[in-house]
């Protein structure tokens, strides 16, 4: 389930939401017709095994949600439409405030604004950001928030550029306007401060990890306490599925015909996957990445397919999984294995063969999961 690395998807579009899914629908299905999404393995059950099984679906940030709740006692139409109106909601809310796209939000009006004069924002979007600067000191710069004037210039943008490749000249002018440390925070005030006015923040590495964390929190005070919520393939896992089991997660291979490379157990958990191989394109006969490292300012050239990363926040995987494929298969590894992360790094050899490297953290997890067979999509 790749995640958006940096702001090539675009995540947070509220445009591409209108062409897509219906914003929110609620569907309820016994066992024996779960359907188990290409990446999520649930090991379907035969008829009558466990209770019922809730999905509720939709649309947001320009991509897709998927929620499973399970419950014992009966849960009358009446509550799981408040549910599924909550979900949405919560959803909604996120996305008004860290569109990118969306003049009026908290985001695009901090970008607007072209002063250093500290700019008050919501405490989710504080949060977001506070989250996205702590990640960014651990991957050394490696996830970088600030860094879309980057993707842009190398044609991942909503533009396209000019002149590609982007120059030695201009990609030193735009690496001048990059920078996390470019933006101060101000926790009593709940404030964002640029220190350049041409500065700009893009939350799509984190936005949608912070959103599945939302959704998880609004299921939890709703005393719901077995579900799985997905949202554009970063996922919370709690409690246990309808068969009274760990949660399987498969994580998808990063080769042409697709299909599951590893299946995790996951319970109160979540995991993000960040890839650069649904989002290339050929430069002067050259196929890139849109992976930007924004301490080059150039596109990554390693041979790390995809990094998955399990931890106990989805904002922190979805961050990490996105510094971590920055930083490669060296460089990378090393630190999650230094700072004891759970990670899985798919890599390419000189043939198109992917590698498994897990970090020891990450073979504990793998011990509990056997190899499953890929599944097609419902």
């Amino acid at each position: 389930m790749p995640a958006a690395c940096g702001r090539s998807a675009r995540g947070l579009d509220r445009r591409r939401r209108e062409a897509g899914r219906p914003r929110g629908r609620v569907r309820s299905v016994s066992a024996v017709f779960h359907a188990c999404w290409l990446l999520a393995v649930c090991a379907c059950a035969p008829p009558d095994a466990g209770p019922p099984l809730h999905v509720f679906d939709g649309a947001t940030m320009g991509t897709t949600y998927a929620v499973r709740v399970v419950t014992v006692d009966p849960w009358p139409q009446a509550g799981r439409d408040r549910i599924g109106a909550k979900i949405q909601a919560v959803l909604d809310d996120i996305e008004s405030k860290m569109s990118h796209y969306e003049p009026s939000s908290e985001l695009s009006r901090f970008n607007r604004r072209r002063t250093t004069r500290p700019f008050p924002v919501s405490a989710d979007t504080f949060e977001v950001v506070r989250q996205a600067r702590r990640l960014s000191e651990l991957t050394a710069g490696a996830l970088d928030v600030t860094v879309g004037p980057l993707v842009d210039a190398w044609g991942f943008g909503p533009v396209e550029p000019d002149r590609l490749p982007p120059d030695a000249g201009r990609l030193s002018q735009l690496r001048g306007r990059v920078g996390y440390a470019g933006i101060e925070l101000d926790a009593a005030a709940s404030t964002l401060r640029k220190t350049m006015p041409e500065i700009e923040g893009d939350l799509s590495a984190v936005a949608k990890g912070y959103a599945v964390d939302r959704v998880a929190a609004a299921l939890r005070e709703a005393g719901l306490t077995r579900y799985l919520v997905e949202v554009g393939g970063e996922i919370v896992a709690a409690g246990t599925n309808h068969l009274d089991r760990a949660w399987r997660i498969g994580i998808e291979s990063p080769v042409a015909g697709g299909g599951i490379q590893r299946v995790v157990s996951l319970r109160d958990q979540a995991m993000a996957t960040s890839g650069d191989y649904r989002n290339t394109r050929e430069v002067d006969g050259r196929w890139i990445s849109h992976t930007i490292d924004p301490r080059t300012g150039r596109p990554v050239e390693h041979r790390l397919a995809s990094v998955s990363v399990v931890a106990e926040r989805c904002v922190v995987a979805d961050g990490l999984a996105t510094g971590l494929e920055v930083l490669g298969p060296d460089d990378g590894y090393a630190l999650a294995v230094e700072q004891g992360w759970a990670a899985l790094f798919l890599i390419r050899d000189e043939d198109g063969a992917i590698i498994e490297r897990a970090t020891p953290a990450f073979s504990a997890l793998l011990t509990a999961s056997p190899p499953a067979e890929p599944e097609s999509a419902p």
